[in-house]
């Protein structure tokens, strides 16, 4: 189809006739007609944001992000073969993940492929990511479904992501630079893409709701452990807390209801849906046969359940805040670096002095703003503020209630700024180095008064606060090269502690079984096999221990009775060559051989065999020679 044709059909549509397209597609080109006012005529080049921009789009998708990784790479190996891009866009549309051949990345920039591409109807025109957007639904657009001429050589499909309030949240896109014509060659690339949604909603929902009872179903019991079609969170009392899409539609139709209701189903008793009572729903474990835990849902339909019962509350777990511990045991394990930087921390809390805290991003520099203020025995708030995820033009009304130009008077009456706001505490600034130098000038006028005007004000205020900061970037390196203030880099940094990368760290034992303890349930603490245990111990770690965190996070999420397995880990941290080696006697070769530091004579010995007995398992497994 030419230019020129294209550009007729779509006014044709814009006339009310219908020209054999999908709804899907004939309601969104009417939508950019109509609604966005577009233009087909006028070809636009493929949206990429700025930089700061989409740092900002990427910091607030971090968290689903970290869920997603797994699911994302696992998805992308099945497809990558076949030449298609991956996006993961929020749900402005900004694609804030990317896995693509780096031998394409320039056409795929060009075609909009790429990190920090913008896919909105609104700006794109009819696009998978946008209209999925719009609708909510699963979908494809396949080349001349494309309002714009630019995007017509393209092949796209999309799914959305909900989070557990029923809210979408994000999309998912596999997308192809030149596909085949006929549109029903994308079917499979739906199924694959719906089947990732999927997991990545249901590893969200068991993250996010280790406390509550969680509840997953399956229409045949034979999936029910493997792959559950949906999932519900429920309360101590037996309300609905959080869900999965495909609980929410299940739900909504057992009650008549249409599924983009589904924020009336939270707060809701779940025996209002089921022919069972709560302590029926919460019986269903694996104590008994998959086939043996069939429910029936109060339309007739008939599941098969599984209840995963919850993680009791802890209030004393070290990397979340507690009192079971005193303060600065929080910070680590035995060593001599965390012993310094605790021994520094118990002097220095009590003070008022500046600190500045140093080191990689997650290395848990905000877990430890919040031990020394713990530990200065303050009465006022601990109040963090990220510079990094704030827009540059309202860092300055965050801070200190401040709205510019023509943003003051009424839209600023009674705002009140995080300086103020912790008034007696703490403001901990965190990523400090990304402060606009405007900010920097008005935050050093105030610690250098120790007053601030109010919105409104006429008369200045005193402010009697304690201030952390904290960067992953060299501060003293960005003074020398002119991009921070040194007025106010010596303002912060009266004291400086340098947080160590979690590779480096002597006390990794430590963190590692405080986190399993923050991840387990009670009666069922999670443990690690030999063979996970090595890699969890050999794995570099470059996002430190917010990326140990989310691993062991996910893999609670996955394993069997609390005894997370090489399968359980997220894929990126298992290397192909360090799959599991199991012989005929079960016995994982990998995990024991790691164990006995390569030493062939010592596990022969631990299995009870001679040497060459094992060297003969070793070679038919393919392990090639120990080291």
């Amino acid at each position: 189809m030419g230019f020129s044709d294209h550009v007729r059909e779509i006014e044709n549509v814009g006339q009310g006739r219908n020209t054999g397209r999908d709804a899907v597609v004939l309601e969104s080109w009417r939508r950019c007609l109509e609604t966005y006012q577009l233009d087909p005529s006028k070809a636009r080049e493929a949206v990429i944001i700025s930089e700061t921009c989409l740092r900002e789009h990427r910091q607030q998708a971090e968290d689903l992000v970290h869920i997603a990784r797994s699911g994302l790479e696992r998805l992308y190996r099945q497809v990558a073969e076949q030449n298609y891009v991956l996006l993961l866009s929020d749900r402005q549309g900004v694609t804030v993940e990317f896995l693509g051949d780096p031998s394409f990345n320039n056409n795929l920039r060009k075609a909009g492929l790429y990190l920090g591409s913008e896919w909105s109807e609104p700006r794109a025109g009819t696009c998978a990511v946008g209209a999925c957007i719009a609708t909510g639904e699963a979908l494809t657009i396949h080349q001349t479904d494309h309002f714009d001429v630019t995007h017509t050589p393209l092949s796209c499909t999309a799914a959305p992501i909900y989070d557990m309030q029923g809210a979408l949240t994000a999309v998912l896109d596999i997308s192809l630079l030149s596909s085949p014509i006929l549109k029903t060659s994308q079917n499979m690339a739906r199924h694959l893409v719906s089947s990732t949604v999927r997991r990545i909603e249901l590893a969200n929902l068991m993250a996010s709701s280790r406390h509550d009872l969680v509840l997953r179903f399956a229409g045949a019991p034979e999936f029910l452990d493997v792959d559950p079609e949906a999932a519900l969170a429920v309360d101590g009392s037996g309300r609905i807390t959080g869900m999965t899409h495909g609980a929410a539609r299940l739900l909504a139709a057992s009650r008549g209801l249409d599924w983009r209701m589904s924020e009336r189903l939270l707060g809701q008793r779940v025996e209002a849906f089921f022919e069972a009572d709560f302590d029926e729903l919460a019986s269903l474990t694996r104590s008994s046969l998959p086939q043996d835990r069939r429910i029936m849902v109060r339309d007739g339909t008939v599941l098969y359940a599984h209840a995963i019962e919850p993680q009791h509350r802890r209030s004393g777990v070290p990397l979340a805040r507690g009192k079971s511990l005193p303060v600065t045991e929080r910070i680590g394990g035995d060593g001599p670096a965390i012993r310094s930087l605790t021994r520094k921390v118990e002097k220095l809390a009590p003070t008022k002095l500046p600190i500045l805290l140093q080191g990689q991003t997650g290395t848990g520099k905000e877990h430890l703003a919040r031990i020394i203020h713990d530990a200065s025995g303050v009465s006022g708030r601990f109040v963090a503020v990220n510079c990094a995820a704030i827009p540059e033009q309202l860092i300055e009304s965050e801070l200190f209630g401040y709205l510019p130009g023509a943003f003051t008077g009424a839209l600023a009456k009674g705002r009140k700024g995080l300086v103020e706001e912790a008034q007696g505490g703490t403001l901990f600034l965190d990523e400090i180095g990304d402060m606009p130098f405007a900010a920097q000038s008005r935050l050093l006028r105030v610690l250098a008064e120790g007053e601030i005007l109010p919105v409104g004000g006429s008369t200045p205020q005193k402010v009697d606060f304690r201030v952390i900061s904290a960067s992953h970037r060299p501060l003293g390196d960005m003074v020398l090269a002119g991009a921070f203030r040194e007025d106010l880099y010596y303002r912060l940094n009266a004291a400086v502690l340098t947080l160590p990368a979690l590779g480096e760290r002597d006390d990794f034992p430590w963190i590692l079984d405080r986190i399993l303890e923050k991840h387990g349930m009670p009666g069922r603490p999670l443990t690690l096999s030999d063979a996970a245990h090595v890699i969890i111990r050999h794995h570099r770690w470059p996002g430190n221990i917010r990326e140990l965190d989310n691993a062991i996070a996910f893999a609670a999420a996955l394993c069997d009775d609390g005894l997370i397995t090489v399968e359980d880990l997220p894929e990126q941290l298992v290397p192909a060559s360090s799959a599991p080696l199991i012989d005929s006697r079960g016995t994982d070769l990998h995990a024991l051989l790691a164990t006995c530091n390569g030493n062939v004579s010592e596990a022969a010995r631990r299995l009870g065999i001679d040497r060459t007995t094992l060297h003969r398992r070793i070679r038919r497994l393919g392990m090639g020679k120990p080291h």
